[in-house]
């Protein structure tokens, strides 16, 4: 997991995350940021253990902690988030030693992490759905006001 530890560090992965703070700092929903980011990670790492996928952790981590790394763009310059973060991801994942194969696999991921994919076992999907399971729907004050599909929301715990 050295290479987790790098792109924590990286000074890119950095500077988008204090840009993704500072935009949000009004933000009464969801925040895209390092506990976010986390949970994420946690939740792919789940998925993939109870589904018997074998992804290695670190691309799994690697990919949860870049999917949304880009969100800033969304809110100052209406780019969808799942794009400039995808390209965030693939310089900061280059500076931070993963090979062309790995890059490519998180960047796709990272991608389409915003689209309802059908169930299977591809990192995209594992993104997906942690992503979504990371969310505390059942717990938000600001439930009936959030503009997210109702969908997506979630309403209790999945166990």
């Amino acid at each position: 997991m050295i290479r987790i530890g790098e792109i924590l560090r990286n000074k890119d992965f950095m500077t988008n995350l204090q840009k993704n703070m500072k935009a949000e700092a009004d933000r009464i929903f969801c925040k895209h940021d390092i506990d976010h980011f986390l949970d994420v990670a946690r939740i792919a790492w789940i998925l993939n253990i109870e589904g018997n996928l074998g992804y290695r952790k670190d691309l799994i981590y690697a990919a949860a902690l870049l999917h949304d790394i880009g969100k800033w763009q969304q809110y100052l310059n209406s780019i969808p988030h799942s794009q400039s973060s995808a390209v965030l991801a693939k310089e900061i994942l280059r500076q931070c030693g993963f090979d062309e194969n790995e890059i490519n696999q998180i960047v796709e991921a990272i991608l389409y992490h915003s689209q309802n994919n059908a169930k299977d076992d591809s990192l995209r999907y594992i993104l997906f759905k942690s992503d979504k399971l990371s969310r505390k729907c059942y717990m938000c004050p600001e439930f009936s006001e959030c503009k997210w599909d109702n969908s997506f929301k979630n309403k209790e715990i999945e166990v």
